[in-house]
């Protein structure tokens, strides 16, 4: 709508530019008298011009002008009028509107005219549960696809730890375990972890949901119903694959494709898929039922123990059994890591793709309770990341008086990996203690393994084992409830029983993220003996001397090298 002033010189300028016109008009008709009148003294003669004429021409275009002018005034003022009209509709709406504002500001006033009848009601709650269950899975489809990505960083951090001749071969398994993988969490992994026999959590998974079967429902006309169970099947499918990714660490430049790619098929399938049934599949190690372990249950919020210490252990034993590379422990200076960028770079792929795999932990994004856990999460994923990376610079530092930026990486690690269970149930200050422990955790067992001849290239171990262990610990030890008798976990914010909370909650899930580290490392422990050492017996595990010496990549591969130079 225009303003006083913008309408009133909108109508001083059409009227000038009428009277202009009519100046103009007038000018250009009294021309030919003036050209004539010119004409008639160039030839010797004087012709007057008829004053009649020229006075009527000018009260002939000053009655145009008044026409024009007259009519031009007639449509400024019914816009004029037009605009008083809006003005004077919008004024009563928005009197309308405050009127019915200060009705819902008094208590147990209702407006009849704006009260949501029962379909509306239902139109809209369905509306907003829709615009949740988006918002859940964009967060998870965005967070597994962060966790996915850790690949890329596992791959950096372990080809840039060992030797030129042997980064084919590495970067070769690192593939395999997201290909196999995904092909055993389709097949049959994901059934184990998550697929509910005949609906009952006490009863173990049968062949529901394998290869994806029952994920959507269709009629007989071919119109599909479609489940949640597809966002859950690729977020922890990014975790299967890291599991299985850590173990290739360990035993690096010495392993045969074919006997780790059996490894890889057997953890992808059955050992990681069952520590996920006991733990997150509301297995026995769950709490509450009957058949579970006590009422409060383990707390292990992103997996530290599910999927850390389960890759860890596996790691270990896999070096463990296959043996030290060629003359590692008699010519260490032949061993040191070929390319410390790639070490960095992988580092802060996997730092970066850290906050998907302990913010999308909290499985939704849809409240604000849900949204300041994730925050929360966040910010004790990046403190204790950081303080353990300083703590192991220092620990090197305070050894060999040197900087070791390849144990700060592994420190920031052990940091990440420590606080991977706890991040959503502890305060930052607990998060800060809690990567400082890790540091020391993570050089205490570097340092052993050295010293009993454990060949461990990356110290998959040390970082995934050694402090996965630590932090389901701390998951406990720092929970933010009440003392040492309320106990979070779980739920977050709130305590175990609110609002009513449950005295004897921490002790009980002490006790149960005690038994989920034993329980963890005892079945990963047996069943990659199982795997490996026939496969050593076998001799389809561990590669020939010759075939170290040469360097895999030469051997086994084509190109021949990783890297091509003039």
């Amino acid at each position: 709508q225009r303003s006083r002033s913008a309408v009133r010189g909108q109508h001083i300028g059409h009227v000038t530019m009428a009277r202009n016109i009519a100046l103009g008009l007038l000018v250009v008709a009294a021309l030919p008298l003036f050209a004539a009148g010119d004409g008639a003294s160039a030839g010797g003669r004087n012709v007057a011009v008829p004053l009649e004429a020229v006075e009527a021409s000018i009260e002939q275009f000053q009655a145009l002008f008044e026409r024009a002018k007259a009519e031009r005034l007639r449509e400024i003022e019914a816009a004029r009028t037009q605009g008083s009209e809006q003005r004077a509709a919008l004024q009563q709406e928005l009197g309308r509107l405050r009127e019915a504002a200060v009705a819902l500001q008094q208590p147990g006033a209702e407006s009849e005219g704006r009260r949501l009848s029962s379909t509306d009601a239902a139109a809209h709650a369905a509306t907003l549960a829709d615009l949740a269950s988006a918002t859940d899975h964009i967060w998870l489809l965005l967070c597994g696809a962060l966790v996915m990505f850790m690949q890329a960083g596992f791959a950096m951090v372990e080809a840039g730890c060992c030797r030129e001749k042997n980064v084919q071969n590495i970067m070769l398994k690192n593939l395999v375990d997201v290909c196999v993988g995904t092909m055993c969490w389709w097949a049959w992994g994901w059934s184990a972890a998550y697929g509910i026999a005949d609906g009952e959590n006490s009863a173990f998974a049968n062949n529901h949901q394998t290869f994806g079967m029952g994920f959507t429902s269709a009629t007989k006309d071919g119109i599909f119903t479609p489940s949640n169970a597809m966002l859950g099947w690729f977020f922890q499918w990014a975790f299967c694959s890291a599991a299985a990714t850590i173990v290739s660490g360990g035993v690096a430049e010495r392993v045969q494709f074919p006997g780790y790619l059996i490894f890889t098929v057997i953890m992808t399938s059955w050992i990681y898929p069952i520590v996920v049934h006991w733990t997150w599949g509301y297995g026995w190690l769950s709490g509450g039922d009957d058949y579970q372990i006590n009422t409060t249950g383990f707390m292990d919020f992103a997996g530290s123990g599910i999927v850390h210490m389960c890759g860890g252990v596996g790691a270990l034993v896999g070096a463990t059994i296959v043996g030290p590379r060629l003359n590692r422990f008699e010519n260490p200076e032949e061993f040191v890591p070929h390319s410390m960028p790639m070490v960095v770079l992988g580092t802060f792929i996997l730092w970066f793709g850290w906050y998907g795999f302990n913010c999308g932990s909290t499985l939704a994004m849809s409240s604000s309770s849900s949204a300041t856990m994730a925050a929360q999460v966040a910010m004790n994923t990046t403190i204790s990341a950081s303080v353990c990376g300083l703590v192991v610079l220092c620990l090197r530092f305070a050894m060999s008086r040197k900087y070791d930026i390849g144990g700060m990486c592994n420190g920031i690690l052990a940091g990440l990996v420590s606080i991977t269970a706890p991040c959503g149930n502890v305060e930052c200050g607990s998060a800060a203690l809690i990567g400082i422990l890790g540091g020391l955790v993570y050089q205490a067992t570097s340092t052993g393994l050295q010293k009993v001849g454990i060949d461990d290239p990356i110290d998959a171990f040390a970082v995934h084992g050694a402090c996965g262990a630590w932090g389901t610990l701390a998951a406990a030890l720092f929970d933010w409830g009440t003392g040492v008798d309320y106990f979070n976990g779980w739920s977050g914010w709130s305590c175990v029983g609110a609002p009513d909370c449950t005295s004897g909650a921490w002790g009980e899930a002490l006790v149960a993220n005690i038994v989920e580290i034993v329980a963890i490392a005892g079945w990963t422990a047996v069943w990659s003996i199982l795997v490996f050492l026939p496969l050593r017996v076998a001799g389809f595990l561990r590669a020939s001397d010759d075939t170290q010496n040469d360097g895999m990549d030469t051997v086994k591969h084509s190109p021949t090298k990783a890297y091509t130079r003039d």
